[in-house]
């Protein structure tokens, strides 16, 4: 790994079985009245091994139904349909990891979204601009949907998704192992909260299945 002090971005070159990783990253530092630090890591992967190495339906479909939002939310399971057949028509992902680091290390858990939420809403806006520009498939953050301003899914009432243009599934909704993604893809090793308290710092993750060659971000 080569890290250029002087300089916004660091790379480094990986080989994982038959696919070949290229991944840099961006610190963040465009926000004013900062309450923390941000690095957007990103990386590619041939889509075939991705599915192959990072994928268990069986296992995450269980995970989601502990939930309380599955089946009530569009971006969560069940799907009406094999979600295999969305990813099929895709060669590459571009995996984008943003690594959030808090100032304030006693900040209680039920503040985390308020903190993040500029980070999510700048990263899906990325992601969807980029699904538009490539014809890929996006995929969001989990957790609360930033588009309803707090009001339950329409799926609750059997309606159709309010903001179809811009809401999207996680990568966990599809059945992907985020926490191998990180840390095998990214290179970050997910850490947890303990007693109600923000860990040291979050990882978001999220991507985009497309076709063509590495992108900008």
């Amino acid at each position: 790994m080569l890290f250029v002090q002087n300089y916004s971005f660091f790379f480094s070159f990986y080989f994982m079985q038959r696919a070949i990783l290229f991944k840099f990253a961006f610190f963040n530092t465009a926000m004013q009245d900062k309450k923390y630090d941000a690095i957007d890591i990103v990386a590619f992967i041939d889509r075939e091994t991705y599915v192959k190495d990072f994928r268990d339906v069986a296992t995450f479909e269980e995970c989601c139904r502990a939930c309380p939002n599955y089946g009530k939310r569009w971006g969560c399971p069940p799907f009406d349909h094999d979600t295999l057949n969305d990813l099929l028509p895709h060669e590459r992902v571009m995996i984008v990891g943003v690594k959030v680091s808090p100032y304030d290390g006693k900040l209680p858990m039920e503040q985390v979204y308020d903190l993040i939420r500029p980070e999510l809403e700048r990263v899906n806006s990325r992601l969807l601009e980029l699904e538009r520009l490539t014809g890929g498939l996006a995929f969001g953050f989990v957790g609360k949907c930033p588009y309803c301003n707090g009001a339950p899914c329409a799926r609750r009432e059997g309606k159709p998704c309010r903001h179809p243009d811009v809401v999207r599934p996680s990568l966990e909704a599809y059945g992907f192992n985020v926490s191998l993604t990180a840390s095998e893809v990214l290179g970050i090793d997910m850490v947890w909260g303990k007693d109600d308290k923000i860990p040291r710092y979050l990882t978001l993750v999220c991507g985009l299945f497309y076709n063509g060659p590495d992108l900008n971000w």
